[in-house]
């Protein structure tokens, strides 16, 4: 077993390799659970859904097709860190606004979808 617990990253939609930079965020979209609390006691929890999605930011190149990156839909996303787990996101869509700022190319990307899965190698 790796002591390692984080460090490299890769993201993919539908095979295809992002330069990806920074700190990724990523939530499986299961239900939020919130206190239910009376006047009395605590009487339970109520579930509200969550969308699961991926977002950090990436690195812009010449070869990158931002058009192609932002009508992103129905697409397999993956993140794969470093300590072995792979998240995916399946028919997931683009859902930042775009934006680019050159002075080191940056682009915060989201991704979301209605399910995403943990897979542990």
């Amino acid at each position: 077993m790796s002591n390692r617990r984080s460090g490299i990253i890769e993201l993919k939609t539908n095979g295809v390799l992002y330069d990806a930079k920074g700190n990724f965020t990523y939530n499986l979209g299961r239900p939020k659970r919130e206190a239910i609390v009376g006047a009395d006691r605590v009487h339970g929890f109520k579930e509200t859904p969550q969308v699961s999605f991926i977002e950090g930011e990436i690195t812009d190149s010449s070869t990158l097709d931002l058009e192609a990156l932002v009508l992103i839909d129905n697409a397999t996303v993956t993140l794969s860190l470093n300590n072995g787990k792979v998240i995916e996101l399946r028919q997931a869509w683009y859902a930042a606004e775009g934006n680019v700022q050159t002075e080191e190319g940056n682009i915060q990307i989201r991704f979301e979808a209605a399910d995403g899965e943990e897979i542990k190698s």
